[in-house]
């Protein structure tokens, strides 16, 4: 009998050791953000699936181009109409404009939307455009003559929105909107329910066309930025972001569950694809802020050889 009742404590410590072998994987993959164990195939690799390609073709992102790209061709072939409109609608601007929507269209319609539900960093490259490309590209389309209409009465409206209309708020709106939608409990909700999600696209049009807007708007605003102070608005939002592209690039774990408990496309760990996901980020911003600095000393050099111009017109000979 107590050869038996050894023999059977033993088996138990034994199993007990195995059950807790068997447990360890998935918490340990769950920990460095690798899939869980049901997720792994034989041998423990992660299981690959197949990317899904489809277009989404949402009608909202759609019919909201369409409504747009209406309403810019029709004022920009009015303003080209008028005295001096080629110069002051050039048919460049337009393809901005048109290159905007497609950008649009590609990050709300096309299986880039759908590729953003299966892995991070599609998904990161899915708010790149929504932030920073779709706006640019959409500000920089206009002049002042396409603008005439509507000029009066968006300053109207700067006067009105006070402090909201100033840089310092637009500074802080981009960078909090950015940090806010990338806590992890946040995103998760954001990527499970669908009205969420849209908040946070349009958020990101918004807070983007709003940073944007004081730095290339065709139109004066009551609070401009001049001389040093575009590098500091840009240095002061890009490092900031950038630094959470790189806090991504570097975790140690997966911090977003939704992308952990799935099965991973062409077999990217969640670790990596976070990786990968903050680099883009952080890689972006320097680009674009090198850019657009680039681009407004190029504007502020002409700016300044036109009024160098128009001072020696009118000095007396």
């Amino acid at each position: 009998m107590r050869m038996l009742r050894r023999a059977g404590a033993d088996v138990h410590r034994l199993s007990s050791r195995v059950g807790r072998a068997r447990r360890a994987p998935q918490g340990l993959a769950a920990s460095r953000g690798c899939a869980p164990k049901g997720l792994l195939a034989p041998g423990g690799k992660i299981r690959r699936v197949p990317a899904d390609l489809s277009w989404s073709l949402q009608p909202l992102p759609i019919l909201g181009a369409a409504a747009a790209g209406g309403a810019y061709v029709s004022r920009w072939r009015r303003a080209r109409a008028g005295r001096g409109g080629h110069g002051r609608a050039p048919a460049w601007r337009l393809c901005c404009f048109l290159g905007a929507l497609l950008l649009l269209l590609g990050a709300l319609i096309s299986p880039l939307d759908t590729l953003a539900d299966q892995l991070f960093l599609m998904h990161m490259l899915q708010h790149v455009l929504l932030l920073d490309l779709v706006p640019i590209l959409a500000i920089v389309s206009l002049t002042k003559a396409i603008m005439r209409p509507a000029t009066r009465r968006l300053q109207a409206l700067e006067a009105r929105m006070g402090a909201l209309a100033h840089p310092a708020f637009a500074v802080v709106a981009y960078v909090g909107v950015i940090w806010a939608w990338h806590l992890p409990a946040l995103y998760d909700l954001a990527l499970r329910h669908s009205g969420v999600h849209v908040l946070e696209h349009l958020s990101f049009l918004a807070v983007g066309s709003l940073y944007w807007w004081h730095l290339l708007s065709p139109i004066r605003a009551r609070v401009g930025l001049r001389g040093m102070a575009p590098v500091v608005y840009m240095a002061s939002t890009k490092l900031l972001v950038g630094a959470l592209g790189m806090g991504l690039a570097f975790a140690p774990s997966a911090l977003y569950a939704f992308y952990v408990h799935r099965a991973r496309v062409w077999g990217i760990s969640a670790v990596t694809d976070q990786a990968l996901a903050g680099l883009i980020m952080a890689v972006e911003q320097s680009i674009v802020m090198g850019v657009a600095l680039a681009a407004l000393f190029i504007r502020a050099l002409a700016e300044s050889e036109r009024e160098q111009q128009r001072r020696e017109r009118y000095e007396p000979v």
